[in-house]
């Protein structure tokens, strides 16, 4: 058995390494197509090996430069990009190795299982997405375009953290920081001159502190506009991105982007995803209105974007009693990790164990995953935020389950990364509740990825899955998060040892869907937004125009002009999203449904969730999820209770 790799890298001798492990590559490549009589064990499994090895050298640095950038990681990663990208597109469009995984599919199909078919149908059409069967001058001028769409989504995410490392706001006034809770008013003071000041960033934790509980509204609008102002570079980036886009479907023989992005998608037609959005938009939209009306009465004055958080939180206090502040003591970091893990082993019979090995941070720790007694996999988190590190939070896998040539079985491992308040030698990281269920969101994807029991892997844990069906796993394990059986597992106050009250737990269970209808309409609004953006080709105003146009019928309240949004939408222009945010919402779905199954059936115990673990956990991306879920549940999935999910009454 394989054991796991160690995390460590050398950036002075990184870009040397990188071209050689290619070079490496490109031979045996030559070597494998020279093979007269190819098959999936002499030629598909060595091509796999190749590719999961490099995946495993490259990994560290983008993990790096994701949570320790530096003027050093921001160079050495700029310059690996194109050398990677011109390697894997050549790759992708090389005509020999597509005739080869179409021979050896003709030829073996009877004789290969499923996750081998699997692994050659995906591959033939990611070939043909990659204009493999095109001319030479055509797949010339596709290269181009993947090296530069890398570059520029490179540069689309450094300006955002550059802009956001630099800005800060210094409040002097004692008065502008009443409201505040303690930990934030703690986390944000300095000493300058012998006074006290207090200083606020567009980092997570520090930005929403403010928005939610800042009494200034003039500091609520001027942390607002520098938020959404951000990165103003970006529009000409995105100007440029679209087009490369459009001319890359084109040539591949797509009208546009969207529809060259369904092409390996759950949803069937641009059409379908649609009319899907916007059928969700009208069935939001009565109760969205509702919501609004009452929280403008918050307000003496018209609601403007900067207000929503800030009036939300008091609204929030006064319909249901509930400060969210209040709630913190009881979501210290280590007793929620460490709960979240009791509650995995109670509902799937994991267990994970601490192990001591040296990282990237002081602060990031790493866990071996047991199930059954048995070593499976590891996982490694870094949750709080700081200086150099991407905001946001995500999951990234590093090794794969697979089996070798050899059949000895490779082990998985993958990381959680995270934006919680840091903790100091006075005060522990303590979390909000969205916090919580932003952990356990993360925490589906990485069970999703370490729990597969596939032996190939380019379809074990998430590989192989469509992107409207990845956030599936995600989004059915924050649902627990509001579950009082499972909060009593680790809501315990860190000073008494006092665990949660049934009253506290009906309240935040109670307030889970306060202004829900609205917050649908905005991940609508985002959703019809991307898709509608790769429809055709947009430049310069065009792409606010698109925007506003959609925003008529999804936001109820009008944002300010200086609004550019867009030039901080990092999902789409420098993550996987582009024309697939709808993904959270489709996928959204599959894990309401499949969630209230498992409530139903009382959590612990479920049969549900054993089919979950069996059916779609261990088979990562071997089958299409439309085939796993009609397995795991034996029908379609019921849109309903997706708006049942979020409280949202037709």
């Amino acid at each position: 058995m394989s054991i796991f790799l160690e995390f460590k890298i050398d950036l002075g001798t990184f870009i040397k390494e990188l071209n050689t492990k290619l070079q490496e590559n490109n031979t045996k490549i030559e070597m494998l197509l020279k093979v007269k009589n190819k098959t999936y064990a002499n030629f598909v499994k060595p091509m796999q090996m190749m590719e999961e090895s490099l995946d495993q050298f490259f990994t560290p640095l983008s993990h790096i430069n994701s949570v320790n950038n530096t003027d050093e990681t921001q160079k050495v990663y700029a310059e690996s990009l194109p050398i990677i990208t011109e390697y894997s597109t050549k790759l992708s469009q090389n005509i020999e190795i597509y005739k080869a995984y179409k021979e050896i599919r003709q030829n073996e199909e009877q004789s290969l299982n499923h996750e081998q078919n699997r692994v050659l149908d995906l591959n033939i059409l990611h070939f043909e997405l990659s204009g493999a069967h095109l001319e030479e001058k055509t797949k010339a001028r596709l290269q181009e375009i993947n090296i530069r769409k890398s570059e520029l989504s490179n540069n689309f995410s450094q300006n955002i953290l550059d802009a956001t490392n630099e800005y800060e706001y210094i409040i002097t006034d004692e008065k502008d920081i009443e409201g505040l809770p303690q930990s934030d008013i703690e986390t944000a003071k300095f000493e300058e001159d012998e006074i006290s000041k207090y200083r606020f960033t567009l980092q997570m934790p520090s930005y929403i502190a403010y928005m939610t509980y800042g009494k200034n509204g003039k500091i609520r609008e001027e942390l607002y506009k520098a938020y959404v102002t951000r990165a103003p570079q970006n529009a000409q980036i995105i100007d440029e991105l679209l087009s490369l886009k459009d001319e890359m479907s084109k040539l591949l023989g797509f009208e546009n982007y969207a529809s060259y992005s369904i092409a390996s998608k759950m949803a069937p037609s641009e059409d379908k995803v649609l009319e899907f959005l916007n059928t969700l938009v009208q069935k939001s939209k009565k109760q969205a209105k509702e919501e609004l009306e009452v929280l403008q009465k918050m307000s003496k004055k018209p609601l403007q974007s900067f207000d929503t958080a800030y009036y939300s939180e008091i609204l929030k206090k006064e319909q249901y009693d509930f400060d969210e502040e209040l709630y913190r003591p009881y979501f210290e970091q280590t007793s929620v990790v460490n709960g979240m893990f009791s509650f995995l082993n109670k509902l799937f019979g994991i267990e994970f164990k601490k192990i001591d090995e040296p990282l990237w941070d002081e602060k990031a720790s790493a866990y071996d995953l047991y199930i059954h007694e048995k070593l499976k996999a590891r996982l490694y988190i870094d949750l709080e935020a700081r200086k150099g590190k991407s905001g946001g939070a995500w999951m990234h896998n590093w090794q794969t389950h697979y089996t070798d040539e050899n059949g000895e079985e490779q082990l998985a491992s993958a990381f959680i990364v995270c934006n919680f308040p840091a903790s100091t030698e006075k005060t522990p990281s303590l979390l909000r509740h969205d916090d919580v269920v932003t952990l356990f969101h993360e925490m589906g994807h990485v069970i999703h990825h370490l729990l597969s029991n596939v032996n190939e892997n380019e379809v074990s844990g998430v590989h192989g899955v469509e992107w409207d069906a990845v956030e599936f796993p995600s989004q059915f394990l924050e649902n627990f998060a509001y579950e009082p059986e499972v909060l009593k597992l680790f809501a315990t106050h860190y000073k008494t040892g006092e665990i949660i009250s049934d009253e506290m737990i009906d309240k935040l269970v109670r307030s889970k869907n306060f202004l829900s209808a609205l917050g649908m309409l905005r991940q609508l609004e985002l959703s019809i937004f991307d898709f509608a953006l790769h429809t055709k080709l947009y430049q310069g105003d065009e792409v606010q125009d698109v925007l506003d146009s959609i925003r008529k019928d999804t936001a109820l309240i009008k944002s300010p002009s200086y609004n550019k949004f867009q030039n901080g939408f990092s999902h789409i222009f420098a993550g996987g999203y582009a024309a697939g945010y709808y993904s959270y919402k489709w996928a959204e779905v599959l894990s309401a449904d499949a969630f209230f199954s498992v409530v139903d059936e009382g959590i612990f115990n479920s049969p549900t969730a054993k089919g979950y673990l069996d059916i779609v956990l261990n088979s990562g991306g071997s089958k299409n999820m439309q085939e796993l879920f009609y397995s795991l549940m034996q029908r379609e999935p019921n849109p309903d209770n997706l708006l049942r999910l979020n409280g949202i009454k037709e």
